[in-house]
């Protein structure tokens, strides 16, 4: 490949998964986001993931979130296959996971579901999501998904 570079890659690496995902969480909450920013945030969301990715320490929790979040923007860019996709892969590696993470595994599900139209199945995998729900015991946790549940109905 090339000379190893001067700095630390493994810190650029921990500081770039987390600020690239705060980056893409900022365009995610953004009321009026255009299509420039979609963009930047699905940059952000994928340079997380991909920093991630390159960690020693990257756990199948840490891909859950990741998987999670790149469903979401696609979601939000209107790319309801590629949003799936990405669910699926949050369900892959959220198995052994808390309650918290196959709640949400399911809700990217059904949010891709819902984009395509295809109600059916978005309403079996919210019944799922709604399954872990239960489960989760932390109180924050359990609000947190409930509010995201409850924006599927909507």
């Amino acid at each position: 490949m090339g000379k190893t570079p001067d700095f630390d890659v493994l810190a650029a690496h921990r500081f770039f998964s987390a600020h690239c995902f705060n980056q893409a969480w900022e365009f995610i909450d953004k009321a009026d986001r255009n299509l420039d920013d979609t963009d930047r945030m699905l940059d952000a969301a994928h340079a997380s993931a991909w920093h991630w990715r390159q960690r020693p320490d990257c756990t199948n929790q840490n891909l859950s979130i990741g998987y999670w979040q790149l469903s979401r923007v696609y979601a939000l860019a209107g790319e309801a296959r590629r949003s799936a996709r990405y669910a699926q892969l949050c369900l892959e590696v959220s198995g052994e996971e808390p309650p918290f993470f196959m709640g949400y595994a399911y809700e990217a599900l059904a949010r891709a579901a819902a984009l395509a139209g295809e109600r059916g199945v978005a309403g079996n995998y919210l019944m799922q999501a709604r399954a872990f729900l239960a489960k989760v015991e932390d109180r924050e946790e359990q609000e947190q998904l409930e509010k995201d549940l409850d924006s599927l109905i909507s």
